[in-house]
């Protein structure tokens, strides 16, 4: 099968990757009551490559998402079974701090939300959670923090400004350079350009080709190209009989995206359903 798509170059096989797992997720299910959004959830996030989630809506990519950082339990009728590991340990074991859990594990929303505040004082936000209050290393941190979101130079002249008077595009680029500013490891995606112009979206393509020379990146899209573009894995998501999302295949984005292991995930990504 010859697809119509430009995939990033990568790896043939799995198999063949030398990169650390940075993540791993193992018979994870994920509940909201008596409801089972994911069933059985196993896969491994490499290191400093870029892991795309696809799949219909409504397959449990955002729940799957949100369970690498443990913002699921901000929904009381929410809980999990099995683990997810983050360099071997279980960030639902009882004694892990899940605040530290998601410092070192960051989060980028589908629609900006910067907060109301100053642009300064949107990045020094996490930061100053952590204890950070001297003036000189916070300003380090935030002209860091924007030159790795590619928006220093657009707003290095007005850090005192709101940062809700940017554009579309560069909040999602301030938010991203919020979550920088405490120095994750692992940065989760939700789906970040889908409310951007295709200008926007090609700049935060291209900052993510140049983070995850730093970090380990998992994103969520629903746009095929995005995914053979960006992204070096690929994890292919369906719902099963019982309405309960399932990973059917995964694989290096180059195998997922010219010959797929799983009709289903054929027929997805050629736009045949979904």
């Amino acid at each position: 099968m010859v697809m119509n798509i430009a995939v990033k170059e990568n790896e043939e096989e799995m198999v063949a990757e030398t990169a650390a797992i940075k993540m791993s997720a193992s018979q994870l299910s994920v509940f909201y009551g008596k409801f089972r959004a994911l069933t059985d959830i196993n896969m491994e996030i490499r290191e400093k490559k870029i892991t795309a989630i696809i799949g219909p809506s409504g397959c449990g990519k955002s729940t799957l998402l949100r369970s690498f950082n443990r913002m699921n339990d901000l929904t009381p009728s929410a809980r999990i079974e099995g683990e997810i590991n983050l360099d071997g340990d279980n960030i639902y074991g009882k004694k892990i701090d899940v605040v530290d859990v998601r410092r070192r594990i960051g989060m980028v929303f589908q629609r900006p939300n910067p907060f109301p505040k100053s642009i300064y004082d949107n990045v020094t936000y996490g930061p100053k959670l952590y204890g950070v209050h001297q003036r000189g290393i916070l300003d380090g941190i935030v002209e860091s923090s924007l030159r790795q979101a590619a928006l220093w130079d657009e707003v290095k002249d007005k850090l005192h400004q709101s940062g809700m008077s940017l554009s579309g595009g560069q909040q999602q680029r301030l938010c991203i350079a919020r979550a920088l500013a405490v120095q994750p490891e692992v940065i989760l995606m939700d789906e970040p350009a889908s409310a951007l112009d295709p200008i926007s979206t090609l700049r935060i393509e291209e900052l993510m080709h140049d983070l995850a020379k730093d970090y380990t990146i998992i994103i969520v899209t629903h746009n095929m190209q995005q995914a053979a573009r960006v992204s070096d894995y690929t994890a292919m998501m369906m719902i099963d009989e019982a309405r309960s999302g399932r990973l059917i295949e995964y694989n290096s984005t180059n195998i997922i995206f010219t010959r797929p292991q799983d009709k289903r995930t054929e027929d997805y990504v050629t736009g045949r359903f979904g």
